[in-house]
């Protein structure tokens, strides 16, 4: 499979490069040199001229709280430029695969998020993500969209990162405790992708589907399981607050969980441990070190 993926440096696209050469598919990313998305036309562009079988964008605006202040920019790379390039890759009859958030919903639930629930974005970036959604499937083409949720690797910035950061450097952290949702690792996100490309290739359906790990936890009981898993000097205490000690220029859900009853369903991907995953990334990270 020859797959073109907007994204070069991001986690899921560095799990994507990694994953695709283990299953001996040809992938072209796309950084910023080569396709900026805040240029939604060139995107087209670079998808009209590709030999690619399979689009795949792996790239958005992620800074959840600039993105309050920064709307054009988040628009432009969040809803426009993914719309541009589903209708590029419509236009071609090529999948295009595109990955959303968790983001898009209220938080107001008391289980595990479906596809078919209402959608209520709290802030920008979900507002801009849940746009690019309703483009790429406006396009007409054969699409997935993959709603996800807390990524993280060993690459880039995220919250198992930041933690084993401030762990070696504080005795006691305040992490919030009143945030649920399903830490999901990069690693797993870019199976399930090139999974559901295959399953698209083949005549699986395609759509709009769900996929974040479980168990469901709080930040604060993610920063537990972080500490629990690394080597430090010395385990810090983590203090658990409540959203309102923690103020943000964006509001986040209060619950994310999403069902992922779906993709296992009608493409045979389970859904991830992120207790696994957290143990080979930390692994990764120290065996850097």
């Amino acid at each position: 499979m020859h797959l073109l993926i907007f994204g070069k440096t991001g986690q899921v696209a560095r799990e994507l490069a990694r994953e695709a050469g283990a299953r001996g598919f040809r992938a072209e990313f796309l950084g910023r040199d080569a396709a900026d998305l805040t240029a939604p036309d060139a995107c087209a562009a670079a998808i009209a001229a590709t030999g690619a079988e399979v689009i795949v964008n792996a790239a958005a605006y992620t800074a959840v709280d600039a993105a309050e202040a920064d709307r054009a920019t988040a628009q432009a790379v969040n809803a426009d430029a993914p719309g541009a390039m589903a209708r590029a890759a419509a236009a071609r009859g090529l999948p295009f695969l595109h990955v959303s958030t968790d983001y898009v919903f209220d938080g107001t639930a008391d289980r595990p998020w479906r596809e078919d629930d209402p959608v209520a974005p709290l802030g920008v970036y979900g507002a801009t993500k849940l746009d690019g959604e309703r483009q790429v499937a406006a396009a007409g083409g054969p699409h997935a969209i993959l709603r996800t949720s807390w990524v993280f690797s060993a690459h880039g910035k995220n919250f198992v990162k930041t933690m084993l950061r401030l762990g070696r450097e504080r005795p006691e952290l305040s992490v919030v405790d009143d945030q649920k949702g399903g830490p999901t690792p990069a690693a797993d996100i870019a199976r399930a992708l090139l999974t559901l490309a295959e399953g698209i290739l083949a005549g699986r359906p395609g759509g709009l589907y769900h996929f974040a790990g479980a168990p469901t936890v709080s930040w604060a009981d993610f920063a537990d399981a972080i500490f629990d898993a690394a080597a430090l000097p010395h385990r810090p205490l983590v203090h658990r607050i409540a959203t309102s000690a923690y103020p943000t220029p964006a509001r986040r859900p209060l619950h994310s969980a999403l069902d992922c009853a779906r993709i296992r369903d009608l493409h045979g991907i389970e859904q991830p441990d992120w207790q696994r995953g957290l143990a080979e990334v930390v692994k990764e990270l120290e065996t850097a070190q």
